[in-house]
């Protein structure tokens, strides 16, 4: 593995836009109040990483490894995840601006997405097995052959599944929900 070592340490409120995140391995690591707005992460490791109110709009994230790493108050505009490494990818979401994103293909197995705002977010082919979209805005997020069973979204709003191209096998709705399920059928429920 070519670049640095870091472990356990704490970057706070440091613009990376202007000057790039070192190349390497981050282990146990926080990002705190820090701008990566349009950088490039690409190769770089997180294992078991912190990010809270930063700024990842547009981050270049081919070939990235984000193992453990939760993303909280976080504005994540735009990134294409499905870039990034298959390799032990697990993240967590917290109070999240995810909008224009894209998991296109990605394994988002027992995901956590909590308070997020996820407009316009691309899950096609995705694998939402057991996620959680806790009080999230689904607003035209798009779910084309996307895996949602066991997926929890009794709270979440604004979304369009259609059923008949999604697998929704024992997912959760509520019944103030059950509308994003019809859309496709014109159909007026009062």
């Amino acid at each position: 593995m070519a670049g640095a070592y870091f472990e356990d340490q704490t970057f706070e409120s440091i613009d990376f836009s202007g000057k790039p995140l070192a190349l390497g391995e981050y282990e146990g690591c926080s990002f705190i109040n820090c701008n990566f707005s349009n950088t490039d992460l690409s190769e770089i490791q997180f294992i078991d990483c912190q990010f809270k109110a930063c700024n990842l709009s547009m981050v270049k994230t081919i070939k990235t490894s984000f193992n453990g790493v939760s993303f909280q108050e976080c504005k994540i505009l735009g990134v294409n995840f499905e870039n990034s490494s298959d390799f032990l990818f697990k993240v967590d979401f917290s109070k999240c601006v995810l909008n224009f994103s894209s998991f296109y293909k990605r394994s988002l197995k027992k995901t956590s997405f909590q308070g997020c705002t996820l407009q316009e977010t691309d899950f096609t082919e995705a694998d939402l097995t057991g996620a959680s979209f806790d009080h999230c805005d689904l607003l035209q997020a798009k779910f084309e052959q996307t895996i949602l069973e066991k997926a929890d979204l009794r709270s979440a709003v604004n979304y369009s599944i259609d059923p008949e191209i999604n697998r929704i096998k024992k997912a959760k709705f509520s019944l103030q929900g059950i509308p994003g399920l019809l859309d496709k059928y014109g159909i007026e429920i009062e």
